[in-house]
């Protein structure tokens, strides 16, 4: 069972949607108890960081997310999913959940459109098994105005073009998240959600 965390907001439906499409069972909940008996968990993200933060923390989210990836389950952030995993966001000066130490910044190019909406590919840095047999010229869905900056090059694991070359993909051990949503991105999105959920949570293949 896939474990789709509710923090009351999110693109929740629409993950669970892609998992009822390849037949994979899953759940939205925000019950710690189900959170951690779950064989992986889901972290779907839209909105500001702020607001998300304030809500993981107020309902003890927060230490919950912290027990899971310190358990060794794997974890899949998406969109503001893999901001809050970083240190802190330049949305609001928030202090995110420090799993990954980075930052969250703006796009600070004033003649790109912010934000950066629609289709972009992504750059492969190293390897993963959630990315296995991923076509390099796929094509996935963004919408965000702020990004991740990791402050180690070993957790990127893929790279976007947009004015600059920023962090699309990135994780360490049992955790990845991706700035774009798989469960929008056709075909490839939905390889990438099948490939997590076959994923064991570490460097071997799927």
């Amino acid at each position: 069972m896939i474990s789709i965390i509710d923090y009351r907001a999110g693109n929740l439906t629409s993950v669970r949607r892609a998992f009822d499409y390849l037949g994979i069972p899953s759940r939205v909940t925000d019950k710690p108890g189900e959170i951690l008996s779950s064989e992986r968990v889901v972290f779907p993200g839209v909105g500001a960081a702020g607001a998300a933060m304030q809500m993981i923390r107020s309902t003890g989210l927060d230490e919950v997310i912290q027990k899971v990836i310190a358990g060794g389950v794997p974890f899949l952030g998406i969109c503001l999913g893999a901001q809050i995993i970083l240190t802190a966001s330049e949305e609001n000066d928030t202090p995110c959940l420090d799993i990954l130490p980075g930052k969250v910044l703006h796009f600070s190019d004033r003649s790109l459109k912010i934000p950066h909406m629609g289709w972009n590919s992504i750059t492969v840095r190293r390897t993963h098994p959630v990315l296995a047999g991923i076509d390099p010229e796929a094509q996935f869905y963004f919408v965000h105005s702020y990004y991740p900056s990791c402050a180690r090059r070993d957790d990127v694991i893929a790279e976007t073009g947009y004015g600059i070359s920023f962090h699309s993909v990135i994780g360490r051990g049992n955790v990845i998240a991706m700035q774009f949503h798989p469960e929008k991105s056709g075909r490839h999105g939905l390889a990438i959600l099948r490939n997590f959920a076959a994923w064991k949570g570490g460097p071997e293949s799927c």
